[in-house]
C-alpha cells in the first residue's frame, strides 16, 4: 500500500490561470525566462517579471524582439544545461515554430505555457485550441489544463517530466485562453521546498550540453540512416512519456495530494454504457451534466483527455471497452476530415478493438463560442442514438445547431 505524505500548503490565493502558471514557474526557479506579450498570456509575463523586480525570482530575462526570437534564446539556455521556460499563443506559437521544432529534435527540456487562442483567418483575439492542435506532429509532449490549480501543477510536473534523463523532451503546458487565463479560482499554493523535493530526481541530471571542456557541434546535419535513428529515438521518447506522466502524477498526489489521472482523468465511466471525451475548461460543463443524467438513473460518464502527445491510446482502449457509445468534443477543426482532431484520434485508437464502437464528433467552443450544457445534453441525446443501434450524424457542430 502506498504512503502519502501529509500535503503541506503554504498558501491560499484566489488567481487567474496566467498567475497561477506564474507561480509554477516561480516554484521551478529557471535560469531563463523569455517573453513576448501577446493576448491572452501577457499577464502571465508581467507576473514572472514582477517576481523577478520584487526579488522572490532570480532568473535571466529576455524581452525578445518575436517569439522566435524567444524560443531561440531559450534553445541556447537549455542547450547550455539551463532550465529555462516561455509561454506563447495563437499567432506566436505559428511564428515560433521553426524554433519549435529545433527545441524537439534537439530534445532540449523546455517549457512552454501555450494560453490557448484561435487563429487567423478571420481573426480572433478569443478561445480554441487550434493553436496547439495545429503544432502537435513537432515532437512536443502536450499537457491539457482544466483549471487555474492544475495549470500550476502541471508545470512543476513538466519540468520533473521534461528533465527526466529517460524523456529529455520539450513540455506545452496548454490552458484555454480567457476562460482559464483570465478566470480567477482558489489555487493552494506548496512550499518552495516541497517543490524542491519533487524536481529534486532532475536537478542537475546528466544531459548533454553545450560546454568549453567538451566542444560539440549542435544541431547536426544527418542523413540516410542516421537521420532515422534519430526520430526513432525521439518517438520512443514519446513513448517513454506515457508511463512516466502516470507515474509523476501517482507521485504529485502522495507529495501534494492532488492528481490528475495522469495521461487522461475518468469520471463515473466504470459502469457507464455512454462516455463522452472533452479537455480544458469544457471538461467542467460536461461533468455537470454527466452528474445530472446520473442522478435520472442514466450510466453515463466522461473521460478527461489530458494529454494528446503522447496520445494515450492505451488509456483510451482500457477505459472505453466494451462502452457502447462514445462521443469526443474538440475545440478544433481538422481541415481534409472535417471533423475534430481528437474525434480522429480517439477513432484510430480504438480500431483494434474487436467490437465496434459508435463514436459521434462535436465541434463546439471555437471561435470563443461557449459550450453550453444544453448543447452538451444534445450531444448525449445523439450517443443515445447510437447507442441504439439507430442511424446518427457523424459529425455536429454545435455552436451552429
Amino acid at each position: 500500500m502506498e504512503t502519502m505524505d501529509v500535503p503541506r500548503i503554504k498558501e491560499v490565493r484566489v488567481m487567474d490561470g496566467n498567475r497561477a502558471c506564474a507561480y509554477g514557474v516561480l516554484l521551478c526557479k529557471p535560469d531563463l525566462v523569455a517573453g513576448v506579450p501577446i493576448t491572452p498570456m501577457t499577464p502571465l509575463v508581467e507576473a514572472i517579471w514582477q517576481f523577478v523586480a520584487d526579488g522572490k525570482l532570480d532568473t535571466e530575462l529576455m524581452e525578445a524582439d518575436g517569439e522566435l526570437s524567444a524560443l531561440g534564446a531559450v534553445i541556447g539556455a537549455s542547450a547550455a544545461g539551463g532550465r529555462t521556460f516561455l509561454g506563447s499563443s495563437s499567432q506566436g506559437l505559428a511564428f515560433l515554430y521553426e524554433a519549435y521544432l529545433k527545441a524537439a529534435g534537439n530534445r532540449l527540456p523546455i517549457v512552454m505555457a501555450v494560453a490557448s487562442r484561435e487563429t487567423a483567418a478571420p481573426d480572433g483575439v478569443v478561445s480554441s485550441h487550434q493553436d496547439f492542435v495545429g503544432v502537435r506532429d513537432g515532437g512536443w509532449i502536450q499537457i491539457i489544463c482544466e483549471s487555474a490549480q492544475e495549470i500550476m501543477d502541471t508545470v512543476i510536473m513538466a519540468y520533473r517530466l521534461a528533465e527526466d534523463p529517460d524523456i529529455l523532451l520539450p513540455v506545452n503546458v496548454c490552458y484555454d485562453g480567457f476562460y482559464l487565463s483570465y478566470s480567477t479560482e482558489r489555487v493552494e499554493i506548496p512550499y518552495e521546498e516541497d517543490v524542491d523535493a519533487f524536481l529534486r530526481p532532475v536537478t542537475g541530471a546528466s544531459r548533454p550540453r553545450l560546454c568549453l571542456e567538451e566542444p560539440l557541434t549542435t544541431p547536426t546535419i544527418a542523413t540516410g540512416e542516421l537521420f532515422c535513428e534519430f526520430r526513432y529515438k525521439h518517438a520512443q521518447a514519446q513513448s517513454r512519456a506515457k508511463a512516466k506522466i502516470d507515474e509523476i502524477d501517482r507521485e504529485f498526489q502522495r507529495k501534494f495530494g492532488r492528481s490528475y489521472g495522469g495521461q487522461i482523468e475518468e469520471y463515473r465511466t466504470g459502469d457507464a454504457d455512454m462516455v463522452m471525451i472533452a479537455m480544458g475548461s469544457q471538461t467542467g460543463a460536461v461533468r455537470e451534466v454527466v452528474d445530472r443524467k446520473r442522478e435520472k438513473g442514466e450510466k453515463v460518464g466522461l473521460v478527461k483527455l489530458r494529454t494528446i502527445r503522447p496520445f494515450p491510446r492505451e488509456r483510451i482502449i482500457s477505459a472505453l471497452k466494451g462502452k457502447r457509445a462514445i462521443g469526443v468534443i474538440d475545440r478544433n477543426v481538422c481541415f481534409g476530415w472535417q471533423s475534430g482532431v481528437c474525434f480522429m484520434e480517439v477513432r484510430a485508437a480504438l480500431y483494434d478493438l474487436k467490437e465496434r464502437i459508435p463514436v459521434a464528433g462535436f465541434i463546439a467552443g471555437i471561435g470563443g463560442a461557449d459550450l453550453s450544457m444544453d448543447m452538451v445534453e444534445r450531444a448525449f441525446d445523439v450517443l443515445h442514438q447510437a447507442k441504439e443501434g439507430k442511424p446518427y450524424q457523424e459529425i455536429h457542430w454545435l455552436n451552429l445547431e
